[in-house]
């Protein structure tokens, strides 16, 4: 288990930023074990993830807003500091298919995603199984169409008795509100089943076999209000051809999604993602 602090720091781009940054770290006897930045010239700015070992760090991490304050007002940043310790909680939403949520409980308990999982949802019953498989507690909410907003007021709660930290959408076929995306803002990670921008919406892959593509992907991206539209963490495509049918697409696909989303989930819970402008900066 690493011992480690992670500072993500966003603010216009401007010279003496990172020696600002490196000096105050020396100053409290930090470690720096990575350190990664990206400048956006268009916009003029300045993205910034640096990860120290707190083995020997001097400044109490409740010390450290304060200390720091003088450096981020003087360069007008937003910022914000992480444990690698700490494990977040994880919900994770379902319907019928199962490859991603399989997926994803199986890194968890091989180690490889860092988080705790407190709750699985879904609209029905189809995953059970799987939760019980793997002592997962799983809860059953019906979407019925005229009666959304009293499935979301139950689900709201259950994420909230159970201190979610944020919540994966691992195939879920329900359109969220924006009253309910506002409660997790950048905190919803969907998994949708074509190479975004195109083929948005329902059945891409119906889609994309009318269209005779040759090439199918996979996006996660975070949840906005507009559908498919916020910002893409992790994409991937599989090459196709004409003898490939539709099963054959959906097939391939689903193997993207179960990776795709996986490392979009991983970048999350190790602090590696910096959103800007419905972008992100996906620090190695």
């Amino acid at each position: 288990m690493k011992n480690t602090a992670i500072l993500l720091v966003s603010c216009p781009d401007q010279k003496g930023l990172v020696a600002a940054i490196a000096d105050f770290l020396y100053r409290h006897n930090a470690n720096i074990l990575h350190a990664d930045q990206h400048q956006d010239g268009a916009l003029k700015l300045f993205l910034m993830r640096v990860e120290w070992d707190l083995g020997d760090f001097h400044l109490p991490l409740g010390e450290f807003e304060r200390h720091f304050a003088p450096i981020a007002e003087r360069f007008q940043m937003d910022w914000r500091l992480a444990l690698s310790g700490y494990r977040p909680k994880m919900a994770v939403f379902v319907s019928r298919y199962d490859h991603c949520l399989a997926d994803l409980l199986y890194r968890h308990q091989s180690g490889e995603l860092h988080c705790d999982i407190p709750l699985i949802v879904s609209n029905h019953t189809d995953t059970k199984w799987l939760a019980d498989a793997y002592g997962i507690p799983f809860q059953h909410v019906t979407v019925h169409r005229d009666a959304k907003e009293e499935a979301e007021r139950l689900q709201l709660d259950l994420l909230r008795h159970h201190h979610v930290d944020f919540i994966v959408l691992a195939r879920y076929m329900q359109v969220l509100s924006p009253q309910f995306i506002h409660h997790y803002p950048s905190r919803i990670i969907n998994i949708h089943h074509s190479f975004l921008p195109a083929f948005h919406g329902a059945k891409p892959y119906h889609r994309a076999f009318e269209r005779g593509v040759k090439l199918i992907g996979a996006t996660s991206h975070y949840v906005t209000e507009i559908l498919d539209d916020g910002p893409i963490i992790e994409q991937d495509v599989a090459r196709i051809s004409h003898r490939d049918h539709l099963d054959d697409l959906i097939q391939k696909g689903a193997d993207l999604e179960k990776i795709v989303l996986s490392r979009a989930v991983r970048w999350h819970i190790e602090n590696r993602v910096l959103l800007y402008a419905n972008k992100t900066v996906v620090f190695d």
